[in-house]
């Protein structure tokens, strides 16, 4: 059942730098992951816990022509203009389309390998506090042993307060929200994979086909070429008697992750 007082926003306007030179050829929310583009990933984490595309936003900044062309009519579309506003600021710019909700925010380039509960998830939650799904991370975390994995609820009381000005939710809010033993950490047991560098995104399309490289269907991969732990985009060639390992290949290029 959809609740009607929870609000979805997906966070897709990021430059991506790390994360190049994927992201000087389209934005990280639309580099596939065994085939769907992430931003497709987080809509599709969003609509699990029950909510519906009227009741979801993107924000868009970076690649915003080619993302907006992208996503469903249904979806909110919240366009940041001069400047990227940062994942506080973006929640900021969404209070009048909020309307008072409380929000399920989940960032476009984070990618699980199994399904979540984000069902129990909302259930569960006090809607007082900021709930953050989290994985294990031991000594590397960023609140104790815990890691952030890209999604999270957010009490419409402490959103509210958020300005449409650059700022990250984790300097607004859950830094204090954790000194003061106010934050309210779910763990998942799903593997979550922050696909911020190509090292990253190429270990998330590996673990989401079992270790096969990933070919689009669109792609040409001649017959005597062989192809070890690589994606191959739409629309790209893999010529005959190529041989190309732990790479990313593209319509005329090629990345090799080291």
């Amino acid at each position: 059942m959809t609740d009607r007082g929870l609000a979805g926003v997906v966070l897709a306007a990021g430059e991506g730098r790390r994360l190049a030179p994927l992201t000087w050829l389209r934005p990280k929310a639309l580099c596939p992951v065994n085939g769907v583009p992430l931003v497709d990933h987080a809509l599709a984490r969003v609509a699990a816990s029950g909510l519906l595309p009227a009741s979801t936003a993107v924000n868009l900044h970076h690649g915003v022509a080619q993302l907006d062309a992208h996503l469903p009519s249904g979806v909110h579309r919240s366009f940041e203009h001069p400047l990227a506003l940062g994942t506080a600021g973006a929640l900021g710019a969404l209070t009048d389309w909020l309307d008072g909700r409380d929000v399920l925010v989940t960032n476009a380039d984070a990618w699980f390998a199994g399904p979540l509960d984000l069902t129990g998830f909302v259930e569960g939650w006090d809607r007082q506090r900021n709930r953050l799904l989290c994985v294990r991370a031991g000594a590397g975390g960023d609140f104790g042993d815990h890691r952030y994995s890209g999604v999270a609820l957010l009490p419409a009381s402490l959103v509210a307060g958020l300005g449409a000005t650059p700022s990250g939710l984790y300097e607004v809010l859950w830094h204090d929200a954790w000194c003061r033993g106010e934050l309210d950490l779910v763990t998942t047991d799903v593997e979550f994979v922050d696909c911020g560098t190509p090292r990253s995104y190429l270990d998330a399309n590996l673990l989401a086909s079992g270790g096969r490289s990933v070919v689009d269907a669109s792609a040409t991969v001649a017959a005597d070429a062989v192809l070890e732990r690589s994606v191959v985009w739409d629309h790209a060639e893999v010529y005959p008697g190529e041989h190309l390992t732990d790479a990313i290949r593209g319509d005329g290029w090629t990345l090799l992750v080291r």
